[in-house]
């Protein structure tokens, strides 16, 4: 074809080729992934940072989607237990054979400033295969596939064996330290949410370098509880300082808390996670894990797996500075210095033990330690067949050849409210990530595309397994 008369086949050939790509990626969604990325997108954009966030504006959107869909009357309600918390539980009513069901995510996220951030945390990007946004991860992709498809299941027409109940909750990223979210439920509307089993966050399918390597099944998890470090003095005119100065003694005490490592304590769960996900890794890794799960280890396997944190949190109670606030004038000597330790304890491990040790590694008797928000411990969830068994088939269905790992999670869910209310939980999302590069409440929080469409139908297809026989 001659181009040169024939300008109006080359501007719709030109036309054609830039069109293309977005066309092509229009097509290749479903009316099922379409729904989820909406939904997906209307949660992101809605902010629910715990402290300035509005979580019942988050609650009465996803409820406005239910009953758009079909569900009406008691079968989905929005709770507003005080002003800007909100809370959701829909039910998708099955035969009764047996007992519910219960999907959980929370509709709370961490502070995230724009200017920390590359892009705006509260819109959702799409860029370079990721979706990019606050909460991307943790855990509005749980909140909005649970409710994209309990719609889907009630556009099929779905009757399963038992009802499938869905709760989005408030404050989970301060561990309803003011009880308006979970621990609210359960008070005053326990009979709506109790079911034999919940499925949570705290589960993820690890990649490494784009490889997938394990299905990870949350059973426990450590223990939240935040210690406050301060120290008080007279203080006094800043051009006539003093060696006694309030922020020095902090500050030395938390360098030698940062020198400090908790001793190892591993129990069935990650002693198991350990043996079980060696073989997965680079050799010298997996022959460490293999060391340190003997109860013997080498110290050079010991060394070489605390200096990654992602492991070395499976392996002891941590605590971290967190926060710092000290002085009242650029001119005067600090009257007061304040640290937040946050601490992940091991379950079972005394929290008066735990304090104990701070007090020794601190070693400044100027140096206050008091706990100022200590989360309940739970048992670990047994491994039940059903639950395992249903995993490992969907696990199958996507990432054939990897297996599925119960593990501890190193964070805390509001699932351990839950395991203490008599209602086992478990962690599995079916989202897989870069095991070296996870950034939850952290800077450009994000997530795969290919994974949100990947977890959206893992969920699906595992819900449908857990609650009908079929």
């Amino acid at each position: 074809m001659n181009f040169m008369k024939r300008p109006r086949a080359l501007i719709s050939i030109f036309l054609a080729m830039i069109s293309a790509p977005f066309s092509v990626t229009a097509q290749t969604l479903s009316p099922n992934q379409q729904l989820a990325r909406d939904i997906y997108k209307e949660l992101v954009e809605i902010n629910t940072v715990t402290a300035t966030g509005d979580t019942s504006k988050a609650a009465e959107a996803m409820a406005a989607r239910l009953r758009a869909a079909g569900y009406s009357g008691a079968d989905v309600q929005a709770f507003n237990p005080a002003p800007r918390k909100g809370n959701l539980v829909a039910r998708l009513h099955g035969t009764g054979a047996r007992k519910p069901i219960l999907l959980m995510a929370h509709l709370d996220v961490v502070e995230a400033r724009r200017e920390d951030w590359s892009v705006d945390p509260f819109k959702l990007l799409e860029k370079d295969g990721y979706f990019y946004a606050r909460g991307s991860g943790d855990d509005k992709f749980m909140a909005a596939t649970f409710v994209a498809n309990l719609i889907r299941y009630k556009q099929e027409g779905f009757k399963p064996d038992r009802d499938i109940i869905l709760l989005l909750e408030t404050d989970e990223e301060i561990g309803d330290r003011d009880a308006v979210g979970i621990q609210w439920m359960i008070k005053n509307h326990h009979d709506l949410i109790d079911a034999e089993f919940v499925l949570n966050e705290g589960g993820r399918v690890g990649l490494k370098n784009g490889k997938p390597l394990r299905n990870d099944l949350q059973t426990s998890e450590k223990v939240f509880v935040n210690y406050s470090f301060e120290v008080r003095n007279s203080g006094g005119h800043s051009s006539l300082p003093t060696r006694d100065n309030a922020i020095y003694h902090l500050a030395e005490g938390l360098a030698r808390l940062s020198k400090y490592d908790f001793p190892v304590v591993l129990n069935e769960t990650t002693r198991s996670w350990l043996e079980r996900a060696a073989p997965l890794e680079d050799p010298q890794i997996g022959a460490a894990m293999n060391s340190v799960a003997s109860g013997r280890p080498d110290p050079a396997a010991l060394a070489r797996l605390s200096a990654m944190p992602a492991y070395n949190a499976q392996l002891r109670t941590t605590c971290v500075a967190t926060m710092l606030e000290a002085g009242h004038a650029f001119n005067a000597l600090p009257q007061r210095a304040q640290a937040t330790i946050n601490c992940r304890v091991l379950p079972g491990e005394s929290i008066e033990d735990v304090q104990k040790t701070l007090v020794r590694v601190v070693d400044d008797n100027q140096i206050s330690v008091a706990p100022t928000l200590i989360d309940p411990s739970s048992k670990p969830s047994p491994l039940s067949p059903e639950i395992v068994q249903a995993v490992e088939r969907v696990t199958a269905e996507f990432w054939p050849g990897i297996p599925v790992i119960p593990t501890m999670s190193s964070g805390a869910t509001d699932g351990l409210f839950l395991r203490n209310a008599g209602i086992p939980t478990y962690g599995t999302s079916g989202l897989a990530g870069d095991i070296d590069d996870v950034r939850s409440h952290g800077k450009d929080e994000r997530i795969l595309v290919k994974s949100f469409n990947d977890g959206q139908e893992y969920l699906y297809r595992l819900v449908k397994i857990l609650s009908s026989r079929k």
